[in-house]
């Protein structure tokens, strides 16, 4: 008896298409991730005060991470990993945690309270099913509208040339910066097919030739680097400070609600189907162990790449070896620092022209998840509330001055501790009423002046005549 043959079509989960079919839609997934996953340690190290060589150590251990990262939710490792269509990455979301932590206790101060934030993913996949009705909408919504918000004045630094540069304001950063903003929006809106999933790359390259021109690049980093590096162990200390780890706890947690809501997302887009308890335990358990091991060797945490997720919603591409092929072009880059040096030798004006866009498509996704809530005033207050007291001590940092210094970092250095704290709080203290009950209570509260104006009529006419 024959066994049969493995299915070749890319709309089968187990499918493997030939690679003449497979390399062009796999080059889709990496178009839409590679730009995110370099420039997140980027700023990071940035913030840090890290050095160029520590930089280019960042860049390739991240990209090794989002490489395994992938691999073990697309095929699993025993219990660990979802076994769907799903793209995982160092993520934008960590950003303002993660420079408001480095700043204050450097890459190692990071890694150290990252080891303890994927412990908490883990922990939250573990209880999934318990506390999975804590984190609606409403909550998630507010925390990745204010993730959104607190990344703008880094693109605007990035724009004017970087925090400290000799140069910081110059015409010319902000001429290369908005003519890569320009190409970006322009590919974005008018192209099709692969261009338009290339919008932020074409931008890059464009903005990159013209930083060429006017002589803001230096490859010495790509001559001194070599052509093959394996990830070491241990390439920084570890260290824990309480305030660190409880910032950084808060939006591991928090991005693990962004993690249910991308897995959902591409169940239901791509197989018309909700995830299971399983397919949920395993991811957010994949995605703790990624960024918790991940720590010991320099990367950043990662999260589900929602982009990806839109791609394969629209596509309807879920086999694992189309994503499999993304993933390891991405462990390939990672392994040759050479490619990692390039991408440091890309102008800041580039970084912040392209990036944007990225940050500002983050804050509309938070107000999408926010209005998925019907908005009531208690939906609103919640939202309201939590927004106004986040962004308002991070634009006033002063005022928390005379706090404690560890409550000052955990409350001052990321408005996102306090989005979620609020948001979280408030959704829990309170009283769930939907629309139809506000109206309710509004009708009976007319209907009830109502009858006190006409009961009060004729003491009126009495006392007038």
């Amino acid at each position: 008896m024959s066994t049969p043959h493995p299915s070749q079509s890319v709309f089968d989960f187990h499918g493997r298409p030939p690679l003449a079919r497979a390399l062009p839609l796999s080059f889709q997934h990496i178009l839409a991730m590679i730009m995110g996953t370099v420039t997140v340690p980027i700023i990071v190290v940035g913030a840090a005060g890290g050095s160029l060589a520590e930089q280019m150590l960042l860049i390739q251990i991240s990209l090794i991470a989002s490489a395994l990262a992938t691999l073990i939710q697309l095929y699993g490792v025993g219990r660990f990993g979802a076994r769907l269509p799903t793209i995982f990455g160092v993520g934008f979301a960590y950003v303002p945690t993660l420079v408001a932590v480095g700043a204050q206790y450097g890459i190692g101060g990071i890694l150290g309270a990252q080891v303890v934030g994927g412990l908490a993913m883990i922990l939250v996949g573990l209880f999934i099913t318990r506390i999975r009705h804590l984190f609606p909408p409403i909550v998630a919504g507010v925390v990745v509208l204010v993730i959104g918000l607190s990344l703008y004045d880094i693109a605007i630094h990035y724009m004017s040339g970087g925090v400290g540069a000799s140069d910081y304001g110059d015409p010319q950063n902000w001429l290369v910066a908005l003519v890569t903003l320009g190409v970006v929006l322009g590919v974005s809106q008018f192209a099709r097919g692969f261009m338009k999933l290339a919008a932020i790359i074409c931008g890059i390259g464009v903005g990159y030739a013209l930083s060429l021109a006017l002589g803001m690049v230096d490859f010495t980093p790509v001559r001194e680097a070599g052509w093959f590096s394996a990830p070491r162990l241990m390439p920084f200390e570890l260290e824990f400070h309480a305030a660190a780890i409880l910032s950084v706890v808060i939006i591991c947690v928090v991005n693990s609600v962004q993690t249910i809501g991308d897995l959902s997302a591409t169940s239901v887009g791509s197989m018309n189907r909700e995830p299971t308890t399983r397919e949920l335990f395993g991811g957010l358990l994949g995605n703790g162990a990624t960024t918790a091991v991940g720590s010991f060797f320099g990367a950043m945490p990662t999260s589900s790449y929602s982009q990806n997720v839109g791609i394969v919603a629209m596509t309807k591409v879920v086999s694992r070896f189309v994503l499999a092929l993304a993933a390891l072009f991405l462990l390939v880059a990672g392994l040759v620092p050479k490619f990692g040096a390039v991408m440091t030798t890309i102008p800041y004006p580039v970084l912040g022209g392209a990036t944007i866009t990225v940050f500002g498509m983050i804050t509309m996704t938070g107000i999408q998840l926010i209005t998925r809530d019907e908005l009531s005033a208690r939906n609103m207050t919640i939202a309201s509330l939590a927004l106004a007291l986040s962004m308002g001590v991070y634009a006033v940092p002063e005022a928390i001055g005379q706090l404690p210094a560890m409550l000052q970092l955990v409350v001052g250095g990321s408005p996102i501790v306090v989005a979620a704290l609020v948001a979280f709080t408030l959704n829990l203290v309170l009283p769930k009423r939907s629309l139809a009950d506000e109206a309710a209570e509004r009708e009976a509260l007319a209907r009830a002046m109502a009858e006190e104006e006409t009961a009060a009529r004729p003491a009126r006419r009495a006392e007038a005549s």
